[in-house]
């Protein structure tokens, strides 16, 4: 019996949990690192999969964009299949010069303007820290792959704040005390989701844009070309 958007049975979902926004790219995860892999979600086209990642049972689920699917997916995720850790791997848009396209990013604290916690919770929270003990797993994790790993804070934002053409504007409305190095738009909704229910979360992200450069990844790059973040995640998770 599943959710109102999870078709997935009870005991089909792992423990821990890899989160990609893009439904292709947790097809793309499961078909290229997974074995004994099986679709166990299609409901709404939000792929999801389970297979084992050198011998340990994982799953890889698509999140959809935006703080309101993450928020749903992570919520019912932790809620209905005792599900425990989740890392979300996902694309950010650089805000730093000093970043550099497919960069990997890991989340110390998310911010936003926005007012999930307010619709959750009835709290006016703006801040979300991810968790300690899954970020010194993955930092390990990056240390033993020698993969270059950035921490950092990020804005996680309503709209794809790309289009937006008072950058500069944009960035001077952030908290300067917070030093924010990147802008995606689901980690505050996973965090603090997590942080209601009593759960695990934490967040990878790759630079795939950025306006210092005027540089950004195509769109099938995007998709595919995450390698690092996904090995880094995937070897966290079997520690």
């Amino acid at each position: 019996m599943g959710t109102p958007h999870i078709g997935a049975n009870r005991g089909d979902i792992a423990e821990t949990i890899l989160l990609p926004g893009d439904p292709l790219r947790a097809k793309y995860i499961a078909d290229n690192f997974l074995e004994d892999c099986k679709l166990i979600n299609k409901l709404r086209n939000m792929y999801g999969y389970t297979g084992k990642y050198k011998g340990m049972e994982i799953t890889v689920f698509a999140s959809g964009m935006g703080m309101p699917s993450m928020g749903i997916y992570a919520y019912e995720l932790y809620k209905f299949y005792d599900v425990e850790n989740i890392i979300r791997i996902g694309t950010c848009g650089a805000l730093s010069p000093e970043l550099e396209l497919l960069d990997t990013i890991l989340v110390n604290d998310s911010y936003t303007k926005g007012n999930f916690a307010m619709a959750l919770k009835h709290v006016d929270e703006h801040l979300v820290e991810s968790d300690s003990q899954l970020n010194e797993l993955i930092v390990n994790s990056a240390k033993e792959n020698n993969i270059k790993l950035i921490k950092g804070n990020v804005n996680c934002n309503e709209i794809f704040d790309y289009y937006d053409d008072k950058f500069e504007e944009f960035l001077k409305s952030l908290p300067k005390e917070l030093k924010i190095i990147a802008t995606e738009m689901e980690s505050f909704a996973l965090f603090y989701t997590a942080k209601s229910l009593g759960r695990k979360a934490s967040c990878l992200l790759s630079v795939v844009d950025s306006r210092f450069k005027d540089e950004e990844v195509s769109a099938d790059d995007r998709q595919n070309l995450l390698n690092d973040m996904i090995k880094v995640a995937l070897d966290a998770i079997i520690k």
